[in-house]
C-alpha cells in the first residue's frame, strides 16, 4: 500500500507542478518551516506511551485521548497567533491564512491518536495500510482537483487536510475509543512523562538531522547547500522507503514482546540482517557510480554533488539499521534514556558539521560516515545489546552476510570500471557496471546464504500474521 500510494502521490505532484507554479510552491515551503516543527510535537508521544505502556486501563486511554484533543486545539490556537508574526517575517501575507488553515490538520490529527495507537498495539497493520493510502489518495486527488480548479497554493494546503480528515474517519470507526476530560492528571502523569521523553528526543533527532543544512549554508553559501542538497536527497532514496516502512511495524511489535530478550534479541537481528541485505548493496553501489550517475541524469554542472553523494551514501548504509536500537529502548520504556542519547548526539554531531566545513561539503559528508558510527551509533548499540541481552559479535553477525556480499560486489564493479573502454557513453558505462552489481550480489547472496534467506522470509510471514 506505501508503494502504490507513493507511485499516485509522485504522479500527482508531477502533474500539480504543471498547474502550479514555483510562487505557490514557495508560499507553502515557508509555512512548512514552522508547521513541520510542529507536527515533531503535536502528537506529544501520547500513541507511543499507549503502543508501549500495555497496562493502561481504559479511563486512562480515554483521558490521554482527551488530553490529545486539548493540546491539538491548543496548537490551532498558538498557530493562530503565531501566524501573522510568521507572515510578517517572510514578508508575505499570504503566509498567515496558510498557517491558520494547514493547523486544522492537528486537531483533526489529535483525533485518530488513540484509535491509531491501539491498532498498532494489536498489529493491525493491514487496516492502518488501508487508512494511509486513502489518506494519500484522497489528499492527491483533492490537490489535483483544487490545482485543476484555479485554486492556486491553496490546493497544496487544502488537499492534506482533506486526506488527514478521511483517515482520521477510517481509524475512528475501525477501533472506536470514547475520550474523556484529562481529569486526575496523576493516574496519566506517567504516560505523559513517557511521551515528553519521546517528544524531547524527536526534536533533538530533527535538530542534528537537519544541522548540517544550517551550517553547509551559513559557512559555505547557497551554492554549495545546493550540491549537498542534491547529495543526500539522492544518498537518502535507496534507504529511506525502506527504513521508513519497516520503522512504521516494528515498534508495536517490539513492545508486544518488551518483557522478553530472547524475543527482542532475535527480531533485532533477524530485522538488522534483512535491512542489511536491502541497503548495503544499494548504498555503496550507488557510493561506487555517483560520479557516472551524476553526470548521466544530472548534467554536468551538479558536479559539485558527487564527493558529498558519494560519501553520504557510504554513511546511509548504516544509518539504515540504527533506527532500529532507538525504537528497542523506547519499546521496552526507557525513553528517558533514549532522549539522553539523542541529545548528545544533538550536541556532538553538529560541532562535526562545522569543523567538516574546512573541507567543503566533503568534509561535512565526512562528519556523518565518521561521526554517526563512532560518536552516536554505539550510545544506542551499547544500550541495546544490554537490554536484549546479545552479544556485540553476534550484533556483527547479523551485518556479516550483507557486508561481505557487498564487499565482493563492490571488488566486481570497480573490476568492471576500470575494464569498460573511456570512449564508452557515460550512459553505458552506468549500466554495465549497475548490471554486474546486481547480478554478482544476487548469486552470492542467493548461493551462499539460501538458507537465512529462507529464515528471514519466515520472519516477515510472521510479521505480517
Amino acid at each position: 500500500m506505501r508503494w502504490a500510494t507513493q507511485v499516485i502521490s509522485w504522479a500527482s505532484t508531477l502533474i500539480i507542478a504543471r498547474l502550479l507554479g514555483p510562487n505557490d510552491y514557495g508560499l507553502v515551503g515557508m509555512a512548512a518551516v514552522y508547521l513541520g516543527f510542529v507536527q515533531l510535537v503535536n502528537e506529544f508521544g501520547l500513541g507511543a506511551a499507549i503502543i508501549t505502556q500495555r497496562d493502561l486501563a481504559e479511563d486512562q486511554i480515554a483521558r490521554l485521548g482527551g488530553l490529545a484533543l486539548v493540546m491539538g486545539g491548543g496548537f490551532v490556537a498558538l498557530s493562530a497567533l503565531l501566524a501573522t508574526p510568521l507572515a510578517a517575517f517572510f514578508a508575505e501575507p499570504a503566509v498567515r491564512w496558510i498557517i491558520i488553515v494547514s493547523s486544522l490538520s492537528f486537531l483533526v490529527g489529535a483525533l485518530q491518536i488513540v484509535p491509531r495507537a491501539l491498532l498498532s498495539r494489536e498489529l493491525d497493520f493491514r487496516r492502518l495500510a488501508w487508512a494511509d493510502g486513502a489518506e494519500a489518495l484522497v489528499a492527491a486527488c483533492g490537490t489535483l482537483a483544487l490545482a485543476f480548479a484555479g485554486a492556486g497554493y491553496w490546493a497544496l494546503v487544502i488537499g492534506p487536510v482533506i486526506g488527514r480528515a478521511v483517515s482520521t474517519l477510517l481509524v475512528a470507526v475501525w477501533r472506536p475509543h470514547r475520550v474523556a476530560w484529562p481529569r486526575d492528571f496523576r493516574s496519566i502523569a506517567h504516560a505523559v512523562s513517557f511521551g515528553w521523553h519521546v517528544v524531547v528526543a524527536r526534536i533533538a533527532w530533527y535538530l542534528y538531522s537537519n544541522a548540517d543544512f544550517a551550517v553547509v549554508g551559513r559557512v559555505l553559501g547557497k551554492a554549495a547547500l545546493g550540491a549537498y542538497t542534491v547529495g543526500w536527497t539522492i544518498a537518502s532514496i535507496p534507504v529511506d522507503r525502506v527504513t521508513a516502512l519497516v520503522g512504521s511495524v516494528t515498534p508495536p511489535v517490539f513492545s508486544a514482546v518488551q518483557h522478553d530478550p530472547h524475543a527482542l534479541q532475535r527480531y533485532l537481528k533477524n530485522l538488522t540482517e534483512g535491512l542489511a541485505l536491502i541497503t548495503f548493496p544499494a548504498s555503496v553501489g550507488l557510493a561506487l557510480v555517483a560520479d557516472e550517475f551524476v553526470i548521466f541524469a544530472l548534467g554536468d554542472h551538479w558536479r559539485p554533488a558527487i564527493a558529498p553523494l558519494r560519501l553520504l551514501a557510504l554513511s546511509a548504509a548504516l544509518r539504515s539499521v540504527s533506527p532500529l536500537l532507538p525504537q528497542i529502548i523506547v519499546s521496552t520504556g526507557h525513553t528517558k534514556r533514549n532522549m539522553q542519547f539523542a541529545i548528545l548526539a544533538a550536541l556532538i554531531l553538529p560541532i562535526l558539521f562545522y569543523v567538516g566545513t574546512r573541507w567543503d561539503t566533503a568534509g561535512v559528508a565526512a562528519a556523518w560516515l565518521v561521526g554517526h558510527p563512532v560518536f552516536v551509533m554505539p550510545l544506542f548499540l551499547a544500550y541495546v545489546l544490554r537490554l536484549t541481552r546479545l552479544s556485540l559479535s553476534g550484533y556483527l553477525r547479523a551485518l556479516s552476510m550483507a557486508a561481505s556480499a557487498t564487499l565482493l560486489m563492490t571488488l566486481v564493479v570497480l573490476g568492471v570500471r576500470l575494464a569498460s573502454p573511456e570512449a564508452w557513453p557515460v550512459g553505458v558505462r552506468l549500466l554495465t557496471q549497475a548490471l554486474a552489481g546486481v547480478a554478482v550480489y544476487a548469486a552470492i547472496v542467493g548461493t551462499a546464504y539460501g538458507a537465512r534467506l529462507k529464515a528471514l522470509w519466515t520472519l516477515l510471514r510472521e510479521l505480517r500474521s
